[in-house]
């Protein structure tokens, strides 16, 4: 969506409504930030950290439940999205900030441990510099150069302000949430005392989406996007179907009644600017959508990171990354992805 703006932004009294809608915070660990604390030209080769989390008070520790990196070579007419699992088991670095010493434990519970700023209290933005330094760390990428955390309760309302989302669904899914009117389906009779450890509390008729393309309303897409129960890959699928959407609002954002239409623009960043807190390490966001331009859907390749569930005494602990996942990170880091996955076409999700 943010590229489009560059295709229709003029002067700068639109450029500065326009920035002035996403909401600006502080993501990145101190040392990126300082290094572009003075504007300057966005140049390749860019790597940009998204977080999606729940909608939660000041006083709820956050969780990362959905982690994409997207890669921009030299050229800045390409990108690589690629997610981290949630449950991925890693190393999470200290943090002394919150006092928290450092220890392993699941990705997703990075943002928690960084999040805390006393009397009960979470800071969401602090937690994002813990997670930035816990991927890096995995990943062996040195610095994020932007970083963007979305709040799926708005989430709806961006897809909305587009018009929907027109998505390709790849496999039978069945919400795990919704009715098919998209009303919350009750608990069953056993489980409707909130503190019961159900893993599966729900019941009645779900909201099922079939292989096929449909136009999706913005309840619908972001309820797709999250389902991983009854999946075949479980979180893998549901990483596929995040990486998919995020392309499908791509080529929604380059259609017609988008880009040409900048009241309709403004509307959608109206949208994210209340779900969305980003971190340009020093640039707007309309500055980011600019130096994007180039980009298209066609050239943003999907990436599937090969892992498998860690089962200890019968109970599941966690994902765990194949070894071949390290060589993938060092071509990023060397700027050879491309002739990387010319070798490794398994690597790409193909659906």
């Amino acid at each position: 969506m943010v590229i489009s703006g560059g295709t229709i932004v003029a002067g700068q009294v639109l450029k500065a409504r326009l920035d002035d809608l996403v909401t600006p915070g502080q993501l990145l660990p101190p040392d990126g930030a300082a290094a572009a604390a003075k504007k300057s030209d966005i140049k390749g080769p860019l790597n940009i950290l998204l977080v999606g989390i729940d909608p939660r008070n000041d006083t709820t520790a956050p969780l990362s439940d959905s982690i994409i990196v997207v890669h921009i070579p030299a050229s800045m007419d390409e990108a690589y999205l690629f997610s981290i699992p949630r449950d991925l088991v890693v190393d999470i670095p200290a943090f002394p900030k919150t006092g928290f010493n450092g220890g392993r434990a699941k990705i997703n519970a990075a943002m928690s441990y960084g999040s805390s700023v006393g009397n009960g209290k979470h800071d969401v933005p602090q937690g994002f510099s813990l997670l930035a330094k816990t991927v890096s760390q995995l990943t062996g990428i040195q610095r994020f150069d932007a970083g963007a955390i979305i709040n799926f309760g708005g989430f709806k309302k961006i897809v909305d302000a587009m018009g929907g989302v027109t998505m390709t669904i790849d496999q039978t899914v069945k919400s795990e949430h919704l009715a098919p009117d998209g009303s919350p389906r009750p608990r069953s009779e056993r489980c409707r005392n909130p503190q019961s450890n159900c893993e599966h509390p729900y019941t009645g008729p779900q909201k099922t989406y079939k292989p096929g393309t449909y136009h999706l309303e913005g309840w619908e897409a972001l309820d797709y996007v999250r389902q991983r129960y009854g999946l075949k890959n479980s979180d893998y699928d549901r990483q596929r179907h995040q990486q998919q959407f995020v392309k499908a609002m791509a080529q929604q954002a380059f259609s017609k009644d988008v880009v040409t239409n900048p009241p309709k623009l403004e509307k959608v960043l109206q949208a994210a600017g209340k779900a969305l807190i980003f971190d340009g390490n020093g640039n707007s966001v309309v500055d980011w959508g600019l130096a994007l331009k180039n980009i298209r859907p066609t050239g943003m390749t999907l990436i599937k990171l090969p892992g498998r569930s860690v089962i200890t005494g019968g109970s599941y602990r966690g994902e765990a990354l194949q070894d071949s996942a390290q060589d993938f990170f060092a071509s990023i880091r060397e700027g050879t992805v491309a002739t990387y996955l010319l070798a490794h076409p398994e690597f790409i999700n193909k659906s």
